[in-house]
């Protein structure tokens, strides 16, 4: 199975990472985290065979109630919970501490799901888009408000991928996906953001034939190519710009010996691993703690440098295999419960898995966002072990499922 293929994988990783000589050289990775992820698997592995004995009546029923205890969750850590790495997301029970914003996913997508479930055949209209939209953005603000930025980035990212699964006309989807992409392209050269808003347009006007829609995309992708633009000059501060275009050449020297220092050293392990890497704890870069936070967010670097590229396409095949066989699941329900469910979960796993890679690979901005069920985190852990039990439990039971199909 894919799931276990994974953690067993970050359970070796975890371990070099945390018990070779880098222990002794960086106090940011205690050697009791690889014992922490086992207890962590342990309860997970227990809500895992407790949500395959539960009925998807519960889960239905259980969305919404979950999605406002984990939005409330999300206030009370933003009043009175403890800030860690900068992120205002851990409430702590002693010493034991839970990150949140890694629950409320597990909320938000359940009641997306719920939402799309309830809804009648043939209702999906602008009212519907929005209220589905609505949903997502309350804990994204929430968390942006945490200044958990890579957690938020994965709740933004969600919204086109729920909007695609619930049924919404493409021109609609293209419409709110390609500010995004003008958005980024901002960030790495203006002047193709502006090319990409101005031919963006006009595809949109061609392919719709509706002036309207095409003012509105123009405004959009125009306006966040300016907003982009205006926070780099006027709004964000001298440090927070170059976190941001750091990835652009992290090797440069405004960047190399300080925001850009992660993922030089990152790229440096990746590519001394070769095709087979240098072997288990043997990785000159992660045993002489070079790349910092080696053990959650560049967990993938010791990966690429001690199993190479055979263990890095090895991990990614597995996230693959993972992705592919969610999908099937949630196809098999029949359901919009069931399919929304699965199509959002493998949502949340995909944007993880896309920016996790890419700020260790330097294709993406650093912003702190693990790699599931690979990184160290007992929060991330159970949240994405619950994710995944749930759609597995809806598959088996997928003939529970009201026929009616709302």
């Amino acid at each position: 199975m894919a799931w276990i293929g994974l953690v067993l994988a970050g359970l070796v990783a975890i371990y070099s990472a945390t018990h070779g000589p880098s222990a002794d050289v960086t106090a940011f990775e205690p050697e009791d985290n690889f014992i922490k992820q086992l207890l962590w698997l342990g309860i997970s592995v227990f809500g895992v065979l407790v949500a395959l004995m539960l009925p998807v009546r519960f889960f239905q029923l259980a969305a919404f109630p979950v999605y406002i205890i984990t939005t409330a969750l999300l206030v009370v850590a933003l009043l009175i919970g403890r800030e860690v790495n900068g992120s205002k997301s851990w409430i702590y029970f002693g010493q034991t501490g839970i990150q949140v914003s890694e629950l409320a996913k597990v909320g938000t997508v359940m009641a997306v799901a719920q939402l799309v479930g309830m809804r009648r055949p043939k209702t999906m209209d602008l009212k519907f888009a929005f209220m589905l939209v609505a949903l997502i953005l309350v804990p994204a603000a929430l968390i942006v408000l945490q200044n958990d930025t890579g957690t938020a980035l994965v709740f933004f990212g969600l919204i086109p991928i729920a909007l695609f699964w619930s049924g919404i006309e493409l021109n609609l989807l293209l419409v709110m996906v390609g500010p995004a992409f003008a958005g980024y392209l901002a960030v790495v050269f203006a002047p193709a953001a502006y090319l990409f808003a101005i031919v963006f347009t006009g595809f949109i006007l061609w392919r719709t034939r509706d002036k309207r829609i095409t003012i509105v995309t123009g405004l959009l992708t125009g306006g966040i190519t300016a907003l982009a633009k205006i926070a780099m000059t006027k709004v964000l501060s001298g440090y927070q710009l170059a976190r941001v275009l750091s990835f652009t050449d992290p090797g440069a020297e405004e960047f190399r010996q300080n925001v850009g220092f992660h993922q030089v050293n990152s790229m440096a392990a990746i590519g001394s691993g070769g095709f087979a890497g240098k072997g288990f704890m043997e990785g000159t870069q992660t045993q002489g703690g070079f790349v910092m936070e080696q053990s959650t967010d560049f967990i993938f670097s010791v990966i690429g440098e001690e199993f190479g590229f055979i263990g890095s396409v090895v991990v990614l095949g597995l996230f693959a295999l993972l992705l592919v066989r969610l999908l099937t699941l949630g196809s098999n329900i029949k359901h919009p419960f069931g399919v929304m469910m699965a199509g959002g979960v493998t949502g949340v796993y995909l944007i993880h898995i896309f920016i996790n890679v890419g700020m260790a690979t330097s294709l993406l901005p650093v912003v702190g966002i693990p790699l599931p069920f690979i990184s160290y985190g007992g929060s991330a852990l159970l949240a994405n072990s619950a994710l995944f039990a749930i759609v597995l439990s809806l598959h088996l039971k997928r003939d529970d499922f009201s026929i009616y199909g709302y």
